[in-house]
């Protein structure tokens, strides 16, 4: 049986900053401080996706 593949990228919720951070903040916390290399990746997105989630300082009024 053959399953069919999307090949459209599905859209996900943004999140807002704080939602990202508290993320950020529990993968520290689950890791004890040292994270692994899959943590580290996960870190890594996570710190682009709260970037691009914060607001701009040049854009506040």
């Amino acid at each position: 049986m053959l399953h069919d593949m999307s090949t459209t990228p599905e859209t996900t919720a943004e999140r807002s900053a704080e939602q990202v951070n508290e993320e950020i903040r529990a993968l520290w916390f689950r890791s004890g401080g040292t994270l692994s290399m899959e943590e580290r990746r996960e870190y890594q997105r996570l710190v682009l996706e709260w970037a691009a989630a914060s607001p701009d300082p040049t854009q506040v009024a």
